[in-house]
């Protein structure tokens, strides 16, 4: 379509808005490559705990990645100073929909034309964000899991985002160690969360029914699959109330989905068993996160 793409962009910074657990994650991939990367929050807190994680753990993932030379994270809360010059903007703001539209409105105004435009959303199209852009064709959806452990991103487009847009998404993407894979169509879940999503249900349903225990379909997963953890553990670590929020996301869209999944979440949570950030969910957990049969190595971390 002769869209007008940020081909200069070795000598201008990515921007992440939003420095959680995954903003910061993000901030840190796009500075494997070397230079600027800017995280914006409202939180003091949040942009010094963004510049510390990468300070902490951007060389460690250099020498992984077989990357380099590094960038740099820092950190500011004035978002239109922090965009006026990048080529990229990553929205990786809480999951409400009234906030991002409200952030994509922002962006779509302060940064430069040839900016891409990017959520990191796992719950909605971009195309819920756009009421208010004027330039819908530079926006997506680019969504990241949990890197550097886990690179793979599904990327797609918000309906009328300019095809050249996902393919130079498709093509710079690798250059800092991560794995785009394009949703070919509007998909609420994506691609790996989807499966990933039935995979969990099922296994709730398993146990809602009396048919086996957490513990057993856990062991049974890991031998069947050769992994280190079974769903309920890795439920557990991304947290009880997190698996059901999405869950009740995906009934919405389906309501013949089965209500025995939820109940059993519920029943949990209910008693206060919301994973390892309680001490206990479908396992008990001691003051670092590991339980007594803990099988040792970090699990992978994701929704």
């Amino acid at each position: 379509m002769g869209r007008t793409l940020p081909e200069d962009r070795a000598n201008r910074p990515v921007v992440v808005i939003g420095a959680g657990t995954l903003g910061r994650r993000i901030a840190m991939m796009f500075a494997t490559r070397g230079g600027t990367v800017r995280v914006c929050d409202p939180s003091a807190d949040q942009r010094n705990a963004a510049v510390d994680y990468a300070a902490h753990n951007l060389h460690d993932t250099i020498g992984e990645l077989g990357l380099g030379p590094a960038g740099t994270v820092e950190a500011s809360d004035d978002q239109a100073a922090a965009v006026r010059d990048a080529w990229l903007v990553v929205e990786a703001v809480p999951e409400r929909l009234d906030l991002k539209k409200k952030v994509f409105a922002q962006l779509d105004a302060q940064a430069p034309p040839d900016a891409i435009l990017a959520s990191n959303s796992s719950s909605y199209a971009s195309r819920l964000f756009i009421d208010d852009v004027d330039q819908p064709e530079r926006v997506l959806n680019t969504h990241f899991y949990m890197p550097p452990a886990t690179n793979a991103l599904d990327v797609m487009s918000c309906g009328r985002t300019d095809p050249d847009v996902i393919e130079y998404v498709k093509r710079v993407f690798p250059d800092y160690g991560l794995h785009p894979f394009e949703v070919r169509r509007e998909s609420t879940g994506f691609i790996f969360n989807r499966i990933w999503a039935a995979i969990k249900r099922e296994s709730l349903e398993v146990v809602h029914e009396g048919v086996s225990t957490p513990q057993d379909v856990d062991e049974m997963f890991k031998l069947n699959f050769g992994t280190r953890a079974g769903p309920f553990r890795m439920m557990d670590q991304v947290g009880l109330d997190v698996v059901l929020d999405i869950e009740e996301h995906y009934a919405a869209e389906n309501p013949s989905l089965p209500e025995g999944p939820r109940r059993l979440l519920r029943e949990y949570i209910d008693k206060g068993r919301l994973g390892v950030k309680s001490g206990a969910g479908f396992y008990d957990y001691d003051q670092g996160g590991k339980a007594p049969d803990a099988w040792g190595s970090k699990e992978r971390e994701g929704s």
